[in-house]
């Protein structure tokens, strides 16, 4: 009985850590402009891997993930930045 009880616990680890790399390759795939399913299905196809590639996929070029930074403080916003770039390109 205790057997089984450890495996239900480690079991239970195992999923949270899935659930999580699937948060966090979402949440990092919207954040350098590619959007959350895509990293959402790495998330939860890879698990950790799936978070680990998208640490280093490289950020689209008016991403949130440039633009404002890792966690979103400060900088522009991808509006600001879209209308400053037309701008400069119509001058």
């Amino acid at each position: 009985m205790t057997l089984v009880a450890a495996m239900g616990a480690k079991a239970f680890y195992l999923l949270y850590l899935w659930l999580a790399s699937a948060i966090v390759a979402s949440y990092l795939s919207e954040r350098k402009g590619f959007g959350p399913k895509l990293g959402l299905a790495f998330g939860l196809l890879l698990s950790v891997v799936g978070a680990l590639i998208w640490l280093l996929w490289p950020a689209r070029r008016d991403s949130r993930w440039k633009l404002q930074g890792v966690f979103g403080s400060g900088g522009k916003t991808v509006a600001e930045a879209r209308a400053e770039r037309e701008a400069g390109g119509d001058g």
